[in-house]
């Protein structure tokens, strides 16, 4: 986000003593020794572009920090839907399980002070960087779908014992509920530390995987040098549309998730027969897991809420992954919905850089304990729709579901399609690559020819 344009209240978590640390910033001391002129300019220069980063991730703190402590209203009347599971609040025990699903989300910020991005000397992409941060939130729910069992919720998150959400809780009501599980509480945690060991180190894992770090497979530093072949670069403003894209050349380059493929449809639309042709392996080797991106516009300057009943069935899918929107040059990570207000998470808070190479490094920066809501109505109309699908059936249930949820829209332009075979491209790529070289014998030596065809006519992307 821009720090010189207007923006309405953050609705997001950290502790209020971090928002002090931004201040903290002076710039580096000349250190006197007699240098080259040419070596003083160059050094100056740096100084005042990291002393720039510094001062714009210390604006951004302090510009979305007060409302830090602000918390959204939650009605017990109405269940708080969240990546296709139900919840209704009035329930304790169903509470409790929304609080967990909820913070063990990945929740991934803006960051301070990691090793320089290449082409400059930005250590911080405060101000810029939310989208590819939503976008990172995104491929994480994706990663914990595939990797972890299904209802995995972080073993820590089962620990917090401080009402986070704004509801009314009589006293009475609660003394009950603590009296009654105190000792099951922690017998059950006494187990789940055993047996929650190895998906734990899972857990720490997937959050490496985007660690500020040049090596980090879908860190910062790899999604903007990914961005660099869509005229991007680092301090530039991303789209929800080429996020999607950095996304799949991000999972495709990972040898880390060597049985994940991401496809991105392609102007609303997602080619069942290209999905299949990404996904198939040769026997035995089984079908490939799949996370579909789907880039959309829904109405012009402002959102159609035409749209909105589409959009919150899609939320309700087990299928869906969240959405990389937001208001206006402002992203979110949309994850739910309760009534006329949107869930998410907000990466507009900048934080020091954890160093995920030391043993056991801390966790609590990359999950929040906050829920927080917006009205459909400030949704900005271009997002990014995500789904996963762990095998072919999945795949397959997946398409049902969606076309089902979609036909709601039907009555307007719908918000994409499904189609049955292959895209032009797709079918010019094959049909160029089985006739790129054809080999002709003479006087029993091999030569290579180029074809002379009508495909010459096209430029392949």
């Amino acid at each position: 986000m821009n720090p010189s344009s207007s923006s309405a209240s953050l609705e997001g978590q950290p502790p209020e003593d971090e928002l002090t640390e931004d201040w903290l910033f002076l710039p580096a001391e000349f250190n006197g020794t007699q240098q080259l002129e040419e070596s003083r300019v160059d050094e100056e220069a740096e100084d005042r572009g990291k002393l720039r980063s510094k001062l714009v991730s210390a604006w951004n703190s302090v510009k979305y920090g007060w409302s830090l402590k602000q918390k959204s209203k939650f009605s017990k009347s109405s269940p708080v839907i969240m990546l296709g599971t139900s919840y209704e609040l009035k329930d304790q025990g169903e509470r409790e399980h929304f609080r967990r699903s909820f913070t063990s989300l990945l929740w991934l910020t803006y960051r301070r002070g990691f090793p320089p991005l290449s082409g400059g000397s930005l250590t911080t992409d405060s101000g810029w960087g939310c989208v590819l941060r939503t976008g990172q939130m995104l491929l994480a729910q994706g990663l914990l779908l595939h990797l972890m069992p299904p209802g995995w919720t972080w073993c820590a998150s089962q620990h917090a014992s401080k009402d986070d959400m704004d509801l009314q809780v009589s006293s009475t009501e609660r003394g009950l509920y603590l009296k009654g599980e105190t000792k099951k509480k922690i017998r059950r945690h006494s187990l789940d530390s055993n047996l929650d060991r190895p998906m734990e180190a899972s857990h720490r894992r997937v959050v490496t995987w985007f660690a500020d770090l040049p090596t980090a497979p879908f860190g910062i530093h790899t999604l903007v040098e990914l961005g660099k072949s869509s005229g991007k670069r680092a301090g530039d403003w991303y789209g929800p549309s080429i996020a999607a894209h950095i996304l799949r050349k991000a999972v495709a380059a990972s040898a880390d998730v060597p049985n994940l493929v991401v496809y991105v449809a392609q102007d609303c639309t997602i080619y069942i027969e290209d999905v299949k042709r990404l996904c198939e392996q040769p026997p035995p080797q089984s079908w490939r897991s799949v996370i579909i991106l789907v880039p959309v516009r829904l109405g012009g300057q402002d959102l159609n809420p035409s749209y909105i009943t589409c959009v919150k069935r899609l939320l309700t899918l087990q299928s869906c992954i969240g959405i990389i929107g937001g208001k206006p040059k402002h992203s979110l990570f949309f994850v739910g919905f309760q009534d006329d207000h949107l869930l998410h998470l907000d990466p507009h808070y900048c934080r020091p850089t954890v160093d995920t190479t030391k043993q056991n490094f801390p966790l609590e920066s990359f999950h929040c304990n906050y829920p927080r809501k917006m009205l459909f109505s400030r949704m900005d109309p271009s997002c990014t729709i995500g789904f996963y699908a762990k095998g072919q059936k999945d795949f397959e249930a997946m398409c049902s579901a969606v076309n089902e949820a979609l036909s709601t829209s039907a009555e307007t332009y719908p918000m994409f399609i499904f189609v049955e075979g292959a895209s032009q491209e797709e079918e010019e790529a094959r049909r160029t690559s089985s006739n790129d070289i054809t080999y002709i014998q003479r006087n029993g030596e091999h030569r290579n020819v180029v074809p002379s065809s009508s495909m010459d006519e096209f430029v392949l992307l």
